[in-house]
């Protein structure tokens, strides 16, 4: 009976082109992924070709003062981007994966971004994650809305109950089909995601796939409590798209705002502004102020004395410093408010299947605001190394030529964080089974499984 079930599923028309149109879709993610692969590979070569010119032309023009020559110079940090990361391009649209920095204020850098179209910006990428979360829901409902209230709405299910000897098994065999058939095609997209894309068939693609699989079940399982209440296909259909609704757009964006109420953050342009004063009211302040702030900042270079003169790199790379010194509590409020705002939304995604699968595949893909602040917090220490390196050289005016600047490569941040796996797949499982207990129990209140239909 199975492959006769599953011969009249697949000759249907609009089950064809359903198939056909999210298969057609889910190309169409891949491709958009492989184009943002490419930009952010293209991105880190011209970086490391930029980098590398750029330090040779000042070099060679700015000879006689190694101060004046880092004050153009800039270093860049790439954030490693995995090929997963097609998959779900998460932050790393609005977020820049390379950050160029000199040795100057920091925060005054931080926070630089490409330009982008906003409009752009607003809709995202249609990335596969997108499509995963988004689209096939849709399918999944007009496969599954009317399996049983179709036949009794035609008088064929009495047909059906006489000539099955256990209706519940029937009912199981028909979302079976169409489970096999999503699963199916969610196969066939990774497969060619990973020879599309160059993902290594590892731990997190695997991971990725397991949770499409159990985000695929979640969306079966609420479709089988529906029609477990037996209504007709308009209620089933009506039911099935509020939810979607609710899930996908309504829910999320209640929660968004709750958060960003919340957590309200300073904006990333007022400490910009913030750092920038403090710098500039140093040139008016007197010297020994700054002095004594940067000698208390970097005790290692007290020894190095304030030249008698009008103007010294030492001065002012320490007006520098005291420009982050002074925006240092607003660096680390804005810090501590986009971790409370991930926290808190990691902390209620558990309870909603569509984030919770969204925020877990961006973190497999290493997308997330996690990897964001990560690489933020890695930019302050290669900043710092950077100014520790060179500080004694500007200080003791060090001869431009004698510095090998060829050896200052592009830096690569490689996000350590792991997967927990319990976190990832035990909300979606615990409410699988909880959604596929209760339309169990709604099947099977009754003594007698036919006696409902007659």
């Amino acid at each position: 009976m199975l492959a006769l079930l599953f011969k009249n599923f697949i000759r249907s028309k609009g089950t064809k082109i359903g198939l056909l149109f999210l298969l057609i879709i889910c190309f169409i993610s891949l491709l958009i992924g492989l184009q943002f692969q490419q930009k952010q590979q293209n991105n880190i070569k011209e970086a490391a070709i930029y980098q590398k010119e750029h330090i040779a032309r000042n070099a060679a023009f700015h000879k006689d003062e190694i101060g004046l020559l880092l004050y153009y110079i800039k270093f860049s940090l790439v954030n490693k981007t995995l090929p997963i990361n097609s998959l779900a391009i998460g932050q790393r649209d609005v977020n820049p994966s390379i950050q160029s920095v000199t040795i100057r204020g920091l925060e005054a850098q931080k926070y630089d971004a490409e330009l982008n179209n906003p409009n752009n910006l607003l809709s995202g990428n249609m990335d596969f994650s997108f499509v995963l979360i988004y689209l096939f829901p849709l399918l999944i409902i007009a496969f599954s809305y009317n399996l049983v209230s179709e036949e009794k709405e035609s008088g064929t299910w009495k047909i059906v109950a006489t000539q099955s000897q256990n209706t519940f098994l029937y009912i199981l065999k028909l979302f079976y089909i169409r489970i096999l058939s999503l699963i199916a095609l969610l196969t066939i997209v990774l497969f060619a995601a990973a020879l599309l894309l160059n993902i290594p068939l590892n731990s997190l693609l695997f991971t990725f796939y397991g949770l499409g699989i159990l985000y695929i079940l979640f969306w079966f399982a609420i479709s089988f409590f529906i029609v477990s209440l037996q209504k007709n296909s308009n209620f089933n259909a009506v039911i099935l798209l509020t939810i979607w609704l609710f899930l996908i757009i309504i829910l999320p964006a209640t929660i968004n705002t709750y958060i960003v109420n919340k957590y309200p953050i300073p904006e990333a342009l007022e400490l910009t502004v913030k750092q920038r004063n403090a710098y500039h009211e140093k040139w008016d302040m007197d010297k020994k102020i700054t002095m004594d702030t940067f000698y208390q900042h970097y005790p290692q270079f007290a020894h190095y004395p304030l030249p008698n003169t009008e103007f010294s790199w030492l001065w002012y790379y320490a007006m520098q410093q005291a420009g982050d010194d002074d925006s240092a509590q607003q660096s680390h409020e804005l810090e501590n408010k986009l971790k409370q705002r991930n926290q808190a939304s990691q902390l209620i995604a558990q309870f909603i299947p569509t984030l919770h699968t969204q925020i877990k595949l961006n973190e497999i893909a290493q997308s997330d605001l996690e990897n964001q602040l990560l690489f933020l917090q890695e930019t302050k220490l290669f900043h710092e190394k950077m100014r520790l390196y060179f500080y004694p050289k500007i200080f003791d005016n060090a001869d431009v030529s004698k510095e090998n600047w060829s050896k200052f490569k592009v830096q690569t941040f490689n996000d350590p964080s792991k997967i927990n796996f319990v976190k990832a797949f035990l909300p979606l499982l615990i409410l699988n089974l909880l959604l596929i207990g209760f339309g169990w129990r709604n099947f099977n209140s009754r003594n007698n499984l036919n006696s409902k239909f007659f």
